[in-house]
């Protein structure tokens, strides 16, 4: 218990509160969009739950640096609209590679290398496109309720300004005592159960290994790991990147069969556990992410009630807190697709193309963004032949 403090406990547990209240809704969505019975759905809550904790107690530990572990949000956004036309024993199976990608580049430590490869604009661009939905779908639910929509939104909005790091929960909190207030709550929904982890077979598809798998890699290497690599290394943890991946990817890999889409490091909940929030002292704040991951192992293990307990909640509510949850992503992935002046014109037709969420030779709007996307970077950034010169020095016919 060597450099334990209340501060760090509180600030992981927050982070873990702050990771359910709006990343854990997305699952909720994609689960029935793909119409997943709610032994599957509280087994993949089970398995992302669990795969967090156990990573971050352990690399917390390891490291004595705060390391937050959480599933891909992108990655449950993108599922939500995969989900209807692909099995879910095929999206099992895209999981799988898309973490055996990612683990084979963790131990190979070209990490850094095959990012900066990749035209950063293009990437956000794709990110942008797969959450675009969620930030309409926001507005889209005034018409049903616009009391709780608008409460919650001025919510945000509230706390953007006063306490930016604490607005999801605070929306979180606004929305449950709405419905609570108003008797919209359906309590026949809520039961007290342990989550029971349910194994689906893989089946591997090109179909979606390409439409999954290329998305899901894309989205963790420059959507996840790059800000969450970041963010340790702006307070000052000089933690390598490469373990910290194949750690991620490889829990990963053996939770897939059980619903585990991916895990990765976190960034915006991770900045309370590396900041001074957790403890003044940097050399301590590691038992934040130890703390956090206690939190997760024990939520994970009610998967079932906590499946139950959104279950129980109105549309409204569980749409309008997806998208403000992700106000921050859409606005950082927008950012970064128009910050480079030579490839707008390629991430604005990334970001149309995934946003449509048109679907062609059965593959994925996200990967035709993809292709269509780095398609012009190419055509538009290919370099000109140099003019040819005579003898005499008279440019040649």
């Amino acid at each position: 218990m060597k450099g334990f403090s209340l501060s760090a406990l509180v600030a992981g547990c927050i982070a873990t509160l702050i990771s359910y209240a709006g990343p854990l809704v997305i699952i909720f969505q994609a689960a029935h969009s793909g119409q997943l019975s709610q032994a599957q759905l509280s087994s993949w809550v089970w398995a992302i739950s669990i795969g967090s904790g156990v990573l971050g107690i352990l690399l917390s530990l390891r490291y004595k640096v705060p390391l937050v572990i959480a599933w891909s949000a992108p990655g449950s956004a993108l599922l939500v609209a995969l989900l209807p036309g692909i099995a879910f024993a095929e999206a099992i199976g895209a999981y799988l590679i898309a973490n055996l990608v990612i683990l084979l580049v963790g131990l190979s430590g070209a990490f850094d290398r095959i990012v900066g490869k990749l035209p950063p604009a293009i990437s956000a661009a794709m990110l942008a496109g797969i959450l675009f939905s969620f930030g309409t779908g926001l507005f889209v639910q005034l018409k049903a309720q616009p009391t709780l929509v608008l409460a919650m939104f001025v919510t945000y909005l509230l706390f953007k300004r006063l306490a930016p790091r604490y607005a999801v929960l605070a929306v979180l909190i606004c929305g449950v005592s709405l419905t609570l207030a108003s008797g919209e709550l359906n309590r026949d929904a809520l039961v007290i159960g342990l989550a029971t982890p349910v194994w689906t077979s893989p089946v591997f598809t090109w179909h979606a290994i390409l439409s999954v798998s290329l998305p899901l890699v894309m989205v963790a290497l420059t959507g996840q790991f790059v800000p969450g690599i970041a963010v340790l290394r702006q307070d000052g943890y000089a933690t390598p990147a490469s373990p910290i991946i194949a750690s991620n990817a490889f829990t990963s890999l053996l939770l897939a069969p059980f619903g585990c889409h991916g895990l990765n490091l976190a960034a915006i909940t991770a900045a309370i556990c590396t900041g001074r929030e957790a403890h003044d002292d940097p050399t301590r704040r590691y038992w934040a992410g130890v703390s956090g991951g206690v939190l997760y192992l024990v939520l994970g293990v009610f998967g079932a009630t906590l499946v139950s307990l959104f279950t129980a909640f109105p549309a409204a509510l569980i749409a309008a807190l997806a998208g403000l949850a992700l106000f921050g992503a859409i606005g950082g992935a927008l950012a970064g697709a128009m910050s480079v002046p030579s490839d707008r014109e390629a991430a604005l037709i990334t970001f149309l193309v995934t946003a449509s969420g048109m679907s062609f030779l059965g593959l994925s709007a996200a990967f035709w963004g993809l292709i269509f996307g780095l398609f012009a970077h190419g055509l538009l950034h290919l370099r000109r032949p140099a003019p040819q010169v005579g003898r005499a020095g008279v440019q040649a016919d």
